[in-house]
């Protein structure tokens, strides 16, 4: 059991910056697979970035390559996301999401999930 706790989130004008923060607790040993999903007012969540155990192989969404990096340390139990060039299309709440399993791209799922953090851009 896992427990996820984003933090970082706020609001930012068009082209600033934020860096998320997912801290784990529980058993985090047992963590492997990490990600970050978002969802805006009358979406579904959809996928952002994932990234696995090592940070060997980390994948993200096309709609924000070259813009946000992905990366975790585990000694400190925390996975971050760095978000740069925020656009108003990235306004949602980004949710932390891990599992047990390593990661299996593109065939993933997250059995632990944080309560998000608001992510509001301004235009």
């Amino acid at each position: 059991q896992v427990q996820l706790v984003e933090s970082g989130g706020g609001l930012v004008q068009a082209g600033g910056s934020l860096r998320l923060s997912c801290a784990a607790s529980g058993r985090t040993f047992s963590t492997y697979a990490m990600g970050w999903f978002r969802q805006a007012p009358g979406k579904e969540r959809e996928f952002v970035a994932a990234i696995s155990w090592s940070a060997s192989r980390t994948y993200y969404v096309d709609s924000v390559k070259g813009r946000f990096t992905i990366s975790r340390d585990n000694a400190k139990n925390t996975m971050y996301l760095q978000m740069n060039s925020l656009k108003p299309e990235d306004t949602a709440v980004y949710y932390c999401a891990a599992d047990k399993s390593p990661l299996k791209w593109p065939v993933q799922t997250f059995a632990s999930w944080g309560q998000g953090t608001q992510v509001t851009v301004s235009s």
